[in-house]
């Protein structure tokens, strides 16, 4: 049977997920999601100022840290092993997935948007275009399929389809 919910701390071979790890991909932000962040913390200096210039560089260095460990504990990872599939905090043994497929460019952004079942579990980063479709073959499992953004598509599948326990 699957296990679609783990523990937020449970990722990955270190945690007790059986298996070498055959893929591993954390979808950290992009580089212009970083200088958002720098720009809003610096923003907080122009906010403050006006009260105090010292509590603005304070505040935009406080901000800075919080906005740089929310990106960090948000960037969700995807492992792969010899039996099971994690991506993100949800989890499920490589004996129940089924067909596995790449898609990028326009595909990708119909599988996100109008292609998408809004019963699939879903892990997306949006500053990450291209995504992958695993099939959910386990019967007692509603959900019906796990779609998630990926750098590597092409990798992800091959990790996917090779034989288990190899």
């Amino acid at each position: 049977m699957s296990t679609n919910a783990t523990p937020a701390g449970n990722t990955g071979s270190a945690s007790g997920t059986p298996g070498a790890v055959i893929y591993q991909e954390r979808l950290w932000p992009n580089f212009w999601i970083w200088l958002i962040a720098a720009g809003t913390a610096g923003a907080v200096i122009f906010v403050l100022a006006p009260i105090s210039l010292t509590t603005g560089y304070i505040a935009a260095a406080v901000a800075a840290v919080i906005l740089t460990v929310l990106l960090i504990v948000s960037a969700p990872r995807i492992t792969v092993t010899q039996k099971t599939l994690q991506v993100g905090r949800a989890q499920i043994e490589r004996e129940f997935i089924g067909r596995v497929e790449a898609f990028t460019g326009d595909d990708a952004t119909a599988q996100r948007g109008t292609e998408l079942n809004g019963t699939a579990y879903m892990c997306f980063r949006g500053w990450i275009q291209p995504v992958v479709k695993i099939e959910i073959t386990d019967e007692a499992d509603r959900t019906p399929y796990w779609i998630t953004s990926t750098r590597r598509p092409n990798q992800l599948v091959a990790a996917l389809s090779s034989p288990q326990g190899q």
